[in-house]
């Protein structure tokens, strides 16, 4: 089982006890979320950006935050000056297709606290490798929040007890479910959610890696640490309904969390901080790791 199973890292990747990053400046905050859209296809090769004051408005940040940012993304050359374009995303390798063939599926669950990079994350690791890529909030969104409504609560509501209590068992049942069904199909998948009370449970984890066993599928839980600043700037920055408690009582909402957490059992760690490598790279590293899993 998980407990009695090691896994190796390198690069970025830690299995090791959690060390607190240093603060990020707020300029390298939004290059390195900038750049995580890029590598996750979010924002397209050849996309114009928007107009500098139009992009610190968009991320709640200075005009000089901004420029900056662009900096830092030019001298990468993530980002390119076109005449009567102006700034675009220079991501050639986007058109690249990329299939990784296993002997057997593979399964990767990736958790990780609210704008921590878990869905972009995902999105990049499918990317790299063809795998399914089964998000919580995109295949169960618009569901639980019909069914939020029925039961009389906001549409947004993440934090009640009706909530917690009816609703989120089941969107991870049906998360489940879509990763059973692709991996009995023969299909790797990689699975993001918080899953933050799922890898607390050392039993719920063994369960999920009998059920990969029993289907000749090799599962990998992965972790995504990110600092508390640059969450905030992301989470502000996507705007989502959902995320309204925890903006309005963020101090208390940061205080109620463990940053340092990571699953009491043999897993990866990514860290998405300003001590960490880019994004893109520690995902093919993780691949590569996942790869030599048996």
């Amino acid at each position: 089982m998980l407990l009695a199973r090691g896994l190796s890292t390198g690069g970025g990747m830690s299995g090791q006890s959690p060390r607190v990053a240093r603060a990020e400046s707020l300029h390298q905050q939004v290059a390195r979320n900038i750049r995580n859209q890029i590598a996750a296809g979010v924002l397209r090769d050849g996309q114009s950006l928007p107009s500098t004051r139009d992009l610190a408005r968009e991320w709640g940040v200075s005009v000089f935050t901004i420029s900056e940012a662009m900096k830092l993304l030019a001298s990468e050359n993530v980002i390119v000056s076109k005449p009567r374009a102006g700034r675009v995303v220079n991501a050639p390798e986007q058109a690249e297709r990329h299939e990784v063939r296993t002997d057997s599926p593979r399964v990767l669950l990736v958790g990780g606290y609210a704008g921590s990079g878990k869905t972009e994350l995902g999105r990049v690791l499918a990317r790299e490798t063809g795998w399914s890529m089964l998000d919580k909030d995109t295949l169960t969104r618009p569901v639980v929040e019909a069914a939020l409504e029925l039961l009389g609560q906001s549409p947004h509501d993440r934090e009640s007890e009706e909530y917690v209590s009816r609703i989120r068992p089941r969107e991870y049942e049906a998360l489940i479910n879509a990763m059973t069904e692709n991996v009995q199909c023969g299909n790797s998948a990689i699975v993001t959610a918080p899953f933050i009370k799922e890898f607390n449970d050392v039993a719920w984890l063994n369960r999920i890696e009998a059920s990969c066993i029993d289907m000749g599928a090799t599962l990998s839980i992965v972790w995504v640490h990110c600092d508390a600043e640059t969450m905030h700037t992301y989470i502000r920055h996507r705007g989502a309904a959902r995320d309204s408690f925890k903006l309005d009582n963020w101090s208390s909402y940061v205080s109620s969390i463990d940053i340092g957490f990571r699953p009491p059992v043999p897993h990866s760690t990514i860290d998405n901080s300003a001590s960490g490598a880019p994004l893109q790279r520690q995902a093919r590293e993780l691949v590569g790791m996942v790869m030599t899993q048996r």
